[in-house]
């Protein structure tokens, strides 16, 4: 349907239009890193990687080698540019706010990019969609990963195209406190489905070993983190890195998570970024894009990083 829209409104205003195949490319590298990431016990974020890859990758440079000058899309974000550079901010809907997704782009990918609905709430782009007659105006939003059915599930879709094994789960000390289904599904982090412990708190997964298909969980406390390792050949900057030692940053750390003051510094000895917390946070598990804002602009991104 998103695409019979398009299609239909390219019409009415006399604008060419094309359709292009981009499933091999999605699937190499979007889809296939995804259930790797899995397997390895990493917990991936494809949106990102599909916006990193495929929107503001192949298509872009798709688009540039047909001569067109930009590439809009239907993000809930900005790009506020002035003689200089351009700053990523986020959308004027904080609660469908997509920066998130897209603090990996940089300054070439920005000078060519347009976010016609970033100034707008989702309702205002409903009652838009509805006068131009689009079928999409009433479409629920989109929760899930674009290419998991809701009927078959993550657990469905990777059963498919990687084996599960279900693991024992443990205590800190080793004992046994459970089991799961599949380790390779389960995130550091985690807290549904790992009961309690025997004071009655809640638990959380501290550790997922797959290849020794063992789920290790503790308390609030002892999965508490103050800092999260960013290797720097994942690290990418808006406008340039900061500079000067521990810099004052916010970090975001999901797609609609709280923003939590930080320091970004340079570890030299790992090659990367150390994120301090200014207070404690439940772990950022690897894989996980850690997406960094301007301390003085909260609404700007400055880069992103994924964490180790």
């Amino acid at each position: 349907a998103d695409v019979d829209d398009a299609r239909r409104v390219a019409g009415q205003l006399g604008i060419d239009h094309h359709v292009f195949n981009f499933t091999d490319a999605f699937e190499s590298s979007v889809v296939g890193p995804y259930v790797s990431d899995h397997a390895a016990g990493r917990t991936p974020n494809p949106c990102i990687e599909c916006n990193r890859k495929i929107k503001f990758g192949l298509l872009l440079d798709r688009a540039l080698r047909l001569g067109f000058d930009a590439l809009a899309t239907g993000h809930h974000a900005r790009v506020v540019a002035d003689d200089s550079s351009a700053r990523l901010r986020r959308g004027t809907d904080i609660a469908k706010d997509q920066s998130y997704v897209l603090s990996m782009l940089g300054q070439g990918e920005l000078a060519r990019v347009l976010f016609p609905v970033g100034e707008m709430t989702k309702d205002e782009v409903r009652a838009h969609a509805r006068r131009l007659g689009l079928r999409t105006a009433t479409k629920p939003d989109s929760q899930d990963v674009c290419f998991i059915g809701s009927a078959e599930g993550r657990q469905g879709f990777m059963a498919g195209r990687l084996d599960l094994h279900a693991g024992e789960v443990v205590d800190a000390a080793g004992n046994p406190a459970g089991t799961v289904e599949a380790v390779e599904l389960v995130t550091v982090g985690q807290r549904r489905g790992m009961g309690h412990g025997g004071d009655g708190k809640r638990r959380y997964v501290t550790h997922v070993d797959v290849a020794a298909r063992r789920v290790t969980v503790g308390g609030a406390d002892a999965v508490a983190r103050s800092s999260v390792f960013l290797p720097g050949d994942s690290v990418t900057w808006v406008d340039g890195p900061l500079t000067g030692g521990a810099a004052r940053a916010v970090a975001q750390v999901s797609a609609h998570g709280r923003p939590i003051p930080c320091t970004v510094d340079a570890d030299d000895e790992r090659g990367g970024l150390a994120i301090r917390f200014e207070t404690a946070q439940r772990p950022v598990a690897p894989g996980q894009t850690v997406a960094l804002y301007d301390a003085d602009d909260p609404d700007a991104v400055i880069g992103a990083g994924v964490a180790a």
